[in-house]
């Protein structure tokens, strides 16, 4: 095929050059020029700028475009179905992220394995593979008692082969592992730039909303946890997914942070056993320490992970300070809003914590980041620097306020049954999260203001 024209262009004013420079000549910008296609070849313009069908654009009524229910086929695993909304929709791009051997080719492998296999209704699926032999994959599929029997394989680079393979398989399902090592012919530049990672994600999201293929693209991550790339190929997909835990650890967490078919922050627990990624129905189960006896600076609380209420523990550690300036260290939390928590306790609480060093975690490497953990946390540091433990039938939740207020957060009832359901019988929550109808062995008692938390306590 004839090679499309490439251009590149400034990102900081837009100035376009022939060739590749390390400075922009018009403003004078170092390493800002991106490379593009100037022009493509009329015989490829056509169905690379094409609708998703193929057919040509036309002005329609909203009301009489037909709403269908978008099928759904289950992955065989529940945790990545409830991540996905459901299911995975047809004809939908999800892309994974994560650490290096997190687990992110593992858990793909397993899904393809288990929907072209004959439990999970034996769909057509290719599993495309820029990074790895034949050899490899097929002893990873040995390894974790896969049935890979039907399970067809790809190892090429060139985004359009693999679309010319893929157009001829037909496959109802599709995993590209990964999206940095792949290359357009179009471009000159090398896998996993800039711009070869977006014109090669832009044709598989064609080729997958014009066939109807589920498509899943693994995608690197930087040093700092975020995908690499253009931030544009997370526009892209439909479904934007982040595994996230500790590689030697046991336990991996899905999170979805983009999802068009379903909610955003929904939360997918996975052990990791010598046969793979297996779901974890019960995940408060793993997050909470159970101690024999109670333990000054713990408290449980109820997060909401996307539509799953989740049981975590928060332990506060607060030791006499020697240093100039008292330590303020936070793991699964955000650190500022500890500064701002005991700023508070201090103004409306009375008690001062300015020469204590104060340490707070989320067991279990969960990341909390809804305003409901600020009561747990000042209940934990509380109880950590009187020495007293809190009772272990307890659990806390609840936003604070700069005046001292105490205010509700979403969800507030679910919350206290999810709590009731694995045995607590008190709670401290916000009046406004004070349930109408009482809860069958549970307490529930409704604050408003920081001076009645510390009364409770």
């Amino acid at each position: 095929m004839a090679r499309a024209k490439t251009q590149y262009h400034c990102t900081a004013c837009g100035a376009v050059h022939p060739k590749w420079g390390g400075q922009c000549a018009d403003c004078g910008a170092w390493n800002t020029l991106e490379e593009t296609i100037a022009s493509a070849p009329a015989a490829a313009a056509s169905p690379r700028f094409a609708g998703y069908a193929g057919e040509a654009a036309t002005i329609r009524r909203l009301g009489d475009v037909v709403v269908e229910a978008e099928p759904r086929s289950g992955t065989g695993l529940s945790e990545l179905d409830r991540v996905l909304g459901g299911g995975l929709v047809h004809g939908s791009v999800v892309l994974i992220g994560g650490d290096p051997g997190i687990g992110k080719s593992t858990l793909l492998l397993q899904t393809l394995a288990i929907m072209t296999g004959a439990d999970g209704g034996a769909m057509n699926g290719l599993y495309v593979t820029g990074e790895e032999s034949p050899q490899q994959v097929s002893l990873r599929a040995r390894r974790l008692g896969l049935p890979y029997e039907d399970l067809k394989l790809l190892t090429e680079t060139c985004a359009e082969r693999i679309l010319q393979h893929a157009q001829q398989a037909r496959p109802d399902i599709m995993v590209v592992d990964s999206i940095q090592t792949l290359y357009t012919e179009q471009l000159q530049s090398a896998p996993g730039s800039v711009a070869q990672v977006r014109e090669s994600a832009a044709q598989l999201v064609r080729f997958a909303k014009q066939t109807g293929t589920a498509l899943f693209i693994v995608g690197h991550v930087t040093k700092e946890g975020q995908l690499a790339g253009p931030r544009v190929l997370e526009h892209m997909v439909d479904t934007v997914l982040y595994f996230e835990g500790d590689p030697g650890g046991r336990y991996r967490v899905l999170r979805a942070v983009k999802n068009r078919f379903g909610a955003v922050n929904e939360l997918g627990v996975f052990a990791m056993v010598d046969s793979g990624l297996k779901p974890v129905s019960n995940p408060s189960a793993i997050f909470l320490s159970r101690h024999e006896d109670p333990v000054p600076g713990s408290v449980v609380m109820v997060t909401r992970e996307g539509t799953r209420p989740l049981l975590v523990e928060v332990q506060a550690l607060v030791a006499e300070s020697h240093a100039a300036q008292p330590r303020r260290i936070t793991v699964g939390l955000e650190q500022n809003r500890l500064n701002m928590l005991l700023a508070v306790l201090h103004r409306h609480g009375g008690i001062a914590l300015f020469d204590q060093d104060v340490f707070v975690n989320v067991v279990g490497g969960v990341r909390v980041t809804e305003t409901a953990a600020d009561l747990p946390m000042l209940a934990a540091a509380l109880s950590s620097f009187r020495n007293r433990p809190l009772p272990q039938e307890l659990v806390v939740f609840g936003e604070v306020g700069l005046a001292g207020e105490i205010r509700p957060v979403p969800n507030g009832e679910e919350r206290l049954r999810e709590a009731a359901k694995h045995g607590y019988t008190r709670a401290i929550v916000p009046a406004g999260n004070a349930p109408r109808k009482p809860i069958k062995g549970m307490e529930v008692i409704g604050v408003s203001r920081l001076s009645q938390v510390l009364d409770a306590l």
